[in-house]
């Protein structure tokens, strides 16, 4: 690929970085580019340029240079061990667990060819487990010691989830026994409580004891823990990093083991001194990082040396493959498992003239260039980290480097031997007062190193020797000043002049080291070399002044994305193209239709300890926006984007995520969600039933009215027809008074005497 890349900027160019005139021989032919090669065929090029030997290699060809009279060497990977991979921790094999490979390569290196080499990790499944608790046992510690009784057994069962194979230890601190740390009157020698009514009795102070050896009897780690009580220092801060590297290095000891996962538990409930505080009580003297445990398994170097550097403390636990977790107890098991989640892999002793770039290849099978770790893994999942390296310079002849390879946490190690391609092979046929070189000089890969005092490519002339016949091969072209200018013709050949900026070379002078763009003042900005006129930047960089850095590794946010997966890395810089998007890696976004969403797991994680991020550690790395509580939340701000979403409790949860003019990202949250009140049941039964009634009486209401409405109707009706029948009797001209039966029969009667009488 570079070869290619070269090729090309030759053609636009008009540039051919291997004749640029800067080699004089076959090595410094070789260090220009991978792409040159040396021709050390004794019949070839021009007899009054030395250069054209050095070329791209189908440029000699064609010229006629025969193939196995070229100088190319490129560079090679050789696997030296390569096991496969464990699939199990535990059991009869687990001395000879795998989970890195391959385990040993060796590199062959020529300066600026790149080379690659795929790595493989995998965290087996029931791996080993060596868990050592560290303790706190300041007198602020009494509620804690009596919490951990049987700490023992509960660690045991959780951690039996991911293992077979636990292990438990146990050690104590408390701070230096002597002023100004601890009490060191003699009334508090014995009692350093002596006086204090709250808590009148407690034990002599002390650095750091070892109690119990990794075993896997959770008894007697019990046991231990039953026996322990507290004591009293002076001041807030404690001695727990003196404790910390103890347990680190004393290796035999504490009984870590080398197969197993070292797991340091660190519980306290206050700062630790540092480096240099140990001066308040006279100790100058730095702490060497070595074990200084006594007989009786106590910290014998607590009052003779000064408190470890975390640079110091660092780097011994990085060296004994320890994982230091300041955790409480019912959050290890997350913790454990949240470790066991992700491989990232580091690089030991790397040589300075060796650049190493990493793409890793997690479970999604996408390659992520400038990252070497992998999360969200689950144990026994497999990832591979493809790893480019190449040599940025030639170390002296025969050196051989190497480095190593590990991830974190683990046992397990790649181990890289280097050695460079730098010299040519030609250079073993060299011949001293050759005759090709007129007796006065070596003939070495073709040509001819002269003599002291003798020029030309035969050596056939002196210095000093000049004449017309010469002038004209020091010229670039008819009409153009000898060697440019910049030197004076000799034997046919130009002898550059000295600067003081830099190296003037070339067939005619035409070149330098210093005529290159310059980036703030500094040629090709640092990050690469200047040949005639133009930069050959350094493996990463690329632009013509160098200053554009192909790594992407501070495009990475903390998600593990490019850019947020909002724009694109260039020259080492986020370029943000999502709308509404900015920071150095995108990560801010207001606007953005998935910004509610990102948000709302730092939340959960933040304020409730819930959802994907709820582990302390991712939580912490991924959400470091300000949050804000309140009770009521406002929603009239223009530059805030309200988001709500419902909880696993059917709540909802509302948030406002703004970004401040400083570039804080500010979130404002409700400190609980809003949720419904859970109805009373007698109150649901009542309000049944009252419904009912009010909406039987509602019926009869609504019946009764539209029966009296009906009624009236018909009472009306009659009352109308009733009134017109008044009055068409009392109108009828042909109507008469009935006459009543009483009437009638009197006057019959009369009728009737009348008659009887007259008959008389």
């Amino acid at each position: 690929l570079p070869r290619i890349k070269l090729n090309v900027m030759c053609q636009i160019v008009g540039l051919n970085v291997c004749m640029s005139g800067s080699a004089l021989s076959c090595e410094e032919c070789l260090i220009i580019h991978p792409s040159c090669a040396w021709c050390a065929q004794e019949k070839f090029g021009s007899a009054r340029t030395l250069m054209s030997r050095c070329d791209l290699r189908q440029n000699l060809q064609k010229r006629g240079c025969e193939a196995h009279h070229m100088e190319s060497p490129s560079s090679s990977t050789t696997v030296v061990k390569s096991e496969p991979l464990s699939s199990k921790g535990s059991g009869p094999t687990q001395y000879d667990v795998i989970q890195i490979m391959p385990q040993k390569i060796s590199l062959s290196l020529r300066p600026g060819d790149q080379t690659s080499f795929k790595v493989q990790v995998r965290q087996v499944e029931d791996y080993p487990v060596d868990l050592y608790y560290l303790m706190d046992l300041s007198l602020s510690m009494k509620d804690d010691l009596d919490t951990i009784r049987n700490l023992g057994t509960k660690l045991a069962d959780e951690m039996r989830k991911l293992t077979s194979n636990f292990r438990l230890g146990f050690g104590s601190f408390v701070d230096k026994n002597m002023s100004p740390f601890s009490y060191t009157a003699r009334k508090y020698q014995d009692n350093p409580c002596n006086g204090y009514k709250l808590f009148p009795s407690c034990v002599p102070s002390f650095g750091f004891r070892h109690l119990l050896s990794l075993t896997d009897k959770v008894d007697r780690f019990n046991e231990e823990v039953q026996k322990q009580m507290v004591s009293r220092n002076r001041d807030a801060p404690e001695g727990g990093f003196d404790a910390i590297l103890q347990a680190a290095v004393c290796k035999e000891r504490i009984g870590w083991r080398k197969e197993a996962f070292h797991l340091l538990v660190f519980a306290t409930d206050d700062v630790p001194h540092l480096a240099l505080d140990g001066k308040l009580g006279g100790l100058v003297q730095p702490h060497d990082g070595e074990c200084h445990m006594n007989e009786k398994n106590e910290y014998s170097g607590s009052t003779n040396m000064d408190y470890p550097s975390l640079a110091l403390l660092g780097e011994k636990l990085a060296a004994n493959n320890i994982y230091l977790i300041f955790a409480v107890t019912k959050r290890l098991y997350v913790i454990y498992k949240s470790i066991r989640s992700k491989v990232e892999l580091t690089v030991w002793d790397q040589p300075e003239d060796l650049s190493l770039s990493f793409t890793a290849t997690c479970q999604d099978g996408q390659p992520l260039p400038g990252l070497r770790k992998c999360a969200d893994l689950k144990i026994g999942d497999t990832v591979s980290f493809d790893v480019s390296i190449d040599a940025r310079g030639c170390p002296a002849p025969g050196t051989q480097q190497s480095f190593t390879i590990k991830p974190v946490g683990f046992k397990d190690r790649l181990e890289v031997s280097v050695d460079y391609r730098c010299a040519c092979g030609c250079t073993d046929q060299t011949q001293a007062n050759s005759t090709h070189c007129s007796s006065i000089g070596q003939y070495t890969c073709g040509i001819c190193r002269c003599d002291p005092g003798y020029l030309g490519a035969r050596c056939e002339c002196q210095e000093g020797e000049a004449g017309s016949m010469y002038l004209s091969a020091c010229r670039q072209a008819e009409g153009m000043q000898i060697c440019g200018g910049r030197g004076e013709c000799s034997c046919n050949q130009c002898l550059c002049y000295e600067s003081e900026f830099g190296k003037i070379y070339g067939t005619f002078c035409e070149c330098d080291d210093f005529s290159c763009a310059r980036h703030k003042g500094i040629l090709c900005s640092g990050h690469g070399e200047c040949h005639c006129g133009e930069c050959k930047c350094h493996a990463g960089y690329i632009g013509d002044n160098c200053n554009c850095s192909t790594d992407t590794s501070s495009c990475v946010s903390d998600d593990g994305q490019i850019c947020s997966g909002r724009g694109s890395c260039a020259c080492g810089r986020c370029q943000c193209t999502e709308p509404g998007a900015f920071g150095d890696t995108c990560e801010k976004c207001p606007t953005c239709p998935d910004a509610c969403g990102t948000k709302r797991e730092c939340i959960e994680c933040r304020l409730f300890s819930s959802g994907r991020l709820s582990d302390n550690q991712t939580c912490q790395r991924l959400c470091k926006d300000e949050i804000i509580t309140v009770e009521t939340l406002k929603t009239d701000d223009p530059n805030a984007v309200l988001c709500l979403y419902k909880t696993e409790n059917e709540c909802v949860m509302k948030f406002t995520y703004s970004e401040h003019a400083n570039g804080m990202s500010v979130l404002t949250a409700l400190k609980e969600p809003e949720c419904g009140a859970a109805p009373d049941a007698m109150t649901v039964l009542l309000a049944v039933v009252g419904s009912i009634l009010l909406v039987g009486i509602v019926l009869l209401a609504i019946w009764k009215l539209v029966i009296t409405v009906h009624d009236r109707r018909e009472f009306a009706r009659f009352q109308s027809a009733r009134s017109r029948a008044r009055y068409e009797m009392a109108s009828n001209p042909l109507y008469k008074q009935p006459i009543s039966n009483d009437y009638v029969e009197t006057d019959f009667s009369m009728y009737s005497k009348s008659y009887n009488g007259a008959a008389h």
